[in-house]
């Protein structure tokens, strides 16, 4: 203990470390605080939304070099095709042209990707019909038959098969694939595949 004349005596016992030490601690403390504080929040606006009501996907076997394309029509009339990406609630996230494309080189070394796929997403629904059609586009030999598969997901509350086959496409032929009836509540409540156009010449 210090006296009152500001020295301390023989017995007393002074860390200085100690006091240094806490210090410094309660400093860092209150410098992380402040860093805290001034962390600017993520703004909404850069947040993409993954959200999808429904997902409508046809692949056709890999390495492939025919290009399928996939037509989804809304109960409004709009459409989905590879020269309109978006329509409504819809979204064309993936226009696959066969083996048009698939093959970059990274050092000299070709990187091809094999699969042939493309996807239709619904961001959301309204009540009425929807039509999805598949056209070949390019054959490369009009006699072969290519087994393109069709699959149509109702994502949520949780995943749902609402429709699944494989065709057999020939001779750049247009195919109805399925075209299926939502209520309001987004519920499949009546389906066929009547055969309806939609490709554009």
């Amino acid at each position: 203990m210090k006296s009152s004349d500001g020295f301390f005596y023989e017995g007393e016992v002074f860390y200085p470390f100690q006091d240094m030490l806490f210090n410094a601690l309660l400093s860092f403390t209150f410098m992380f605080l402040v860093a805290f504080m001034l962390i600017n929040p993520v703004s909404d606006d850069a947040k993409i939304d993954p959200k999808a009501e429904f997902l409508i996907t046809a692949t056709w076997p890999d390495n492939h070099p025919d290009d399928m394309d996939l037509y989804v029509q809304d109960p409004q009339g709009g459409m989905v095709w590879y020269k309109g990406r978006e329509a409504g609630l819809m979204h064309l996230d993936r226009d696959d042209r066969g083996n048009f494309r698939d093959t970059i080189t990274v050092d000299g070394v070709k990187i091809q990707n094999p699969l042939n796929q493309e996807t239709v997403s619904m961001r959301g629904y309204m009540a009425g019909e929807y039509t999805v059609n598949v056209h070949q586009y390019l054959a490369t030999n009009i006699t072969d038959r290519v087994p393109v598969s069709v699959k149509v997901e109702k994502l949520n509350p949780v995943v749902t098969l609402v429709y699944y086959a494989t065709i057999e496409m020939h001779d750049q032929m247009e195919e109805t694939v399925i075209r299926f009836t939502l209520d309001n509540d987004g519920k499949v409540v009546a389906s066929n595949a009547d055969p309806k156009s939609l490709v554009r010449r």
